[in-house]
């Protein structure tokens, strides 16, 4: 038994939003002064990139921070969570992943994340293991009329559910106070295993969550279509941000996908980097495919995944109209408009080809494309707008 138990305030008093900038690559600015406030720029010779203000600089616990240019700040964790792909850490959640972080930087020796206390505030506390005996679970092909009620709203067919229905379910929180029904259930595994470590979750109105303690370090939600026995006989496995995404990546492009040689795979919104590269240890003959968002978070999953595939922990960070890249012997920089895999490769040679199967680029996502909902595109006027219309203006023209 672990006996080391390390609570987050504690933690937050050794760990200075000073450190994690400096581990970043900012530099104090002696010139703006030093004093209740301090200035620290990440900067490209005479260009400066960004600029974070902190106050209190000697006491760690009660330092904040804002940018420069006007961009929100807080405290070391939103600065951590700010960078969150800079660090190499992975865990079950980003909370999981911060506190990684805080320990590191504090140089706490938390050895078991499970038995420590590492979250012991209110607003950070989270289960940290997942009790499959919280859940009454029902299988999705006995639902699925019912199931289809989440579905159809997202623009997915019967047809589809009935292919993934094997790895679906129907689950209710037997805990929860304030809702007494199912939900719809993506069962979480790890590559080869059938054990359930946990559940991506849908309901109605948009809701979404994931099971108490779900393993999203691990673990994800991951579809073997192909009735093979034989990992090694899969030829391409195809990543999303979402259950959802998944399916609809499959519905859209069925025609064109060879079901028997393919996995699809939902990381639920949690990027791991053991996600990614156990799956692919396992599938070792396949070739891993980008199906992410096409936003900059999409784009920034697809470059992280190209690194990991080449043993390559990058740092990213995002700042103002750019995103940093870092390696262990270079530091280049790309437009938020330009962050693709594509252009990774200009700057690292990329041994291990990622494919990649975006949405169409109006689309922020897959199931965006299958419901016909483009990004920033202003709907057009009704039928009844455009005859009011047509009848003003020749009401004006006859006045003419």
């Amino acid at each position: 038994m672990i006996t080391n138990k390390v609570s987050f305030k504690d933690l937050k008093a050794k760990v200075g939003i000073d450190d994690i900038a400096y581990y970043l690559g900012y530099r104090l600015d002696r010139s703006a002064g030093v004093g209740r406030y301090i200035e620290m720029v990440l900067d490209n010779g005479s260009i400066n990139r960004d600029k974070l203000i902190i106050k209190n600089p000697n006491d760690k616990s009660s330092q904040t921070y804002f940018h420069r240019n006007g961009a929100k700040g807080g405290d070391v964790v939103n600065l951590i969570l700010e960078n969150i792909n800079s660090f190499g850490e992975s865990g079950r959640d980003t909370w999981e992943i911060v506190a990684k972080v805080m320990a590191r930087f504090a140089n706490e020796p938390i050895t078991d994340y499970r038995s420590s206390k590492y979250l012991e505030t209110e607003i950070y506390n989270k289960p940290s293991i997942f009790d499959p005996r919280r859940y009454e679970v029902q299988p999705a092909r006995e639902h699925l009329k019912h199931l289809m009620s989440y579905f159809s709203s997202r623009g997915i067919t019967e047809e589809t559910a009935c292919v993934f229905s094997p790895f679906l379910c129907r689950v209710k929180d037997l805990n929860a106070t304030a809702y007494n029904n199912y939900n719809l259930g993506f069962p979480y595994t790890e590559p080869g295993a059938v054990k359930i470590l946990g559940y991506e979750i849908r309901g109605y109105n948009g809701y979404k969550s994931k099971a108490a303690g779900t393993n999203s370090s691990s673990a994800a939600w991951i579809v073997d279509l192909s009735n093979k026995a034989n990992p090694l006989d899969i030829r391409n496995v195809y990543f999303a941000e979402s259950g959802y995404d998944i399916m609809s990546f499959y519905q859209a492009n069925r025609l064109k996908i060879d079901k028997d040689s393919s996995v699809f795979v939902s990381l639920g919104g949690t990027f791991s980097d053991r996600q990614i590269t156990g799956i692919m240890n396992h599938y070792s003959e396949a070739r891993a495919v980008d199906c992410f968002d096409n936003d900059l978070p999409g784009r920034i999953y697809g470059v992280r995944m190209a690194g990991l595939l080449e043993g390559l922990h990058l740092g990213i960070i995002k700042t103002g109209n750019a995103v940093i890249i870092r390696t262990d012997d270079k530091e280049f920089s790309l437009s938020t408009d330009n962050v693709s895999i594509a252009k990774l490769g200009k700057h690292i040679h990329l041994r291990y080809k990622v494919g990649q199967w975006k949405a169409a680029p109006v689309f922020k996502d897959w199931n965006d494309q299958i419901m016909n909902k483009p990004m920033g595109i202003i709907q057009g006027k009704s039928k009844y707008q455009r005859d009011e219309k047509l009848a003003e203006d020749r009401k004006n023209c006859f006045k003419l």
